[in-house]
């Protein structure tokens, strides 16, 4: 039994880990759509299409990963997301030597291609790795350490890509021509170091997971089993879809309220600071989201999963509500703070999607990370919105996604 435990241990270490370098990545996306934004001078709209390939790609290869994991298993389905993360990153090498805006596109597909098999084995093995009264709990460590990776990558992302400062359209159209090029092309080449050493992370931890024996969570004859269901099986299931769509919204309205924060804070009538000195902010967003799930790991072994969700559903949503009644500092300060309220959210709505699914938890977890899509499609939205409306009000978006997670705890969560 102490064998198994420190095992299990061990396993817990290297996972979140994982969950580390994948929030990191995920996070260094808001650092690079207002680099982005300034290098090919696009609107909110097309600038948004960084998050909608890169959340795209949730939809489009979660199922895939669920076959993937169930021919492959959990130790190689995730060896396999690692490198073809790393190899995703690689890809930003030859995109900013050739400025080329659709390659950047393709290598953000190819990264969230492989974190979503990440997302699809790590997700439910934690869960699976030990007594199912503690699966909340062990989620929310790990995705703890996930939120750490998330706050980190803003404020280093800022000083290795922002620090030389950006031009807005109106200043860069001012140049003479062959001083744009010259800016671009700077612009461009700061990202190369930046994913050079995280591709390299990425498939050390490949090669690490790969020697590394990871405890089994499931029998053979579970296994067999679980490989009898299809994903129809799952999906007969009212409770999948209320599940699916939680995780939708949810995802959609944290990466929304991230990928705006900085345009958001470096305006007039809010932050009046520039785009560098704001991507400091948005550390503080995710550190918040970090602090909360250390919280939520803690407290959850006392109080109910579904109560603590809609909990902190509400206060997100009057935090929401408050920044778009006011400005200044009261504005900001009010949406950096929604971080916090964020944190259990994922894992929460996570662990009651999968709850009880038995042999369908591998299905069920696909179409749950499958769900992630809502981060391609609020944000791209929202953008939609903040062209037509201004950034201010079109965080209603946010705030109708937090409604439907207050439904969701309290009712979505137990249909039948």
């Amino acid at each position: 039994m102490n064998t198994r435990v420190a095992g299990n241990r061990t396993a817990m270490t290297v996972i979140t880990t994982i969950f580390f370098m994948w929030g990191f990545i995920t996070a260094l996306n808001d650092v690079l759509i207002p680099h982005l934004k300034s290098v090919f001078t696009l609107n909110y709209t097309q600038v948004m299409l960084v998050q909608f390939t890169f959340f795209g790609a949730y939809f489009l290869m979660s199922l895939p990963s669920g076959k993937v994991l169930a021919r492959l298993g959990y130790r190689l389905s995730i060896v396999t997301g690692l490198a073809v993360t790393g190899i995703g990153a690689l890809l930003f090498l030859p995109a900013a030597l050739v400025q080329s805006y659709p390659l950047f596109l393709l290598a953000f597909f190819v990264l969230a291609s492989g974190i979503t098999l990440l997302q699809v084995a790590a997700n439910p093995y934690v869960s699976l790795l030990g007594v199912p009264e503690r699966a909340s709990s062990r989620l929310n460590l790990a995705q703890a350490l996930n939120s750490l990776g998330t706050t980190i990558a803003p404020k280093l992302g800022g000083l290795l890509i922002l620090s030389a400062g950006v031009l807005g359209s109106a200043e860069l159209a001012q140049l003479p021509a062959a001083q744009q090029a010259a800016y671009r092309l700077q612009q461009a080449h700061l990202v190369q170091g930046p994913y050079l050493v995280i591709a390299l992370v990425l498939f050390a931890l490949a090669l690490i997971v790969w020697w590394f024996h990871l405890p089994p969570v499931m029998s053979a004859d579970e296994h067999a089993d679980d490989a009898r269901h299809t994903f129809l099986d799952a999906l007969a299931q009212p409770r999948v879809w209320y599940g699916m769509a939680a995780i939708f919204v949810y995802v959609g309205a944290e990466v929304s309220i991230g990928s705006f924060m900085i345009n958001y804070i470096s305006l007039p009538g809010i932050g009046n600071m520039p785009e560098a000195r704001a991507a400091g902010f948005v550390s503080l967003y995710w550190g918040g989201a970090m602090v909360g799930r250390f919280i939520g790991s803690a407290i959850l072994t006392r109080i109910d999963t579904r109560k603590l969700l809609a909990f902190n559903a509400v206060i997100a949503g009057l935090l929401v509500l408050a920044t778009m009644l006011t400005d200044g500092h009261v504005a900001m300060w009010s949406v950096i703070a929604i971080g916090l309220f964020n944190s259990v959210m994922f894992p929460n709505i996570f662990t009651l999607g999968i709850e009880k699914f038995g042999p369908l938890t591998s299905k069920v977890s696909s179409l749950l990370v499958m769900a992630i899509v809502g981060g391609a499609v609020i944000p791209l939205l929202q953008g939609v919105l903040a062209d037509h409306v201004g950034v201010h009000h079109a965080f209603v978006l946010p705030l109708l996604c937090y409604a439907y997670i207050v439904f969701y705890s309290l009712k979505g969560s137990r249909v039948a």
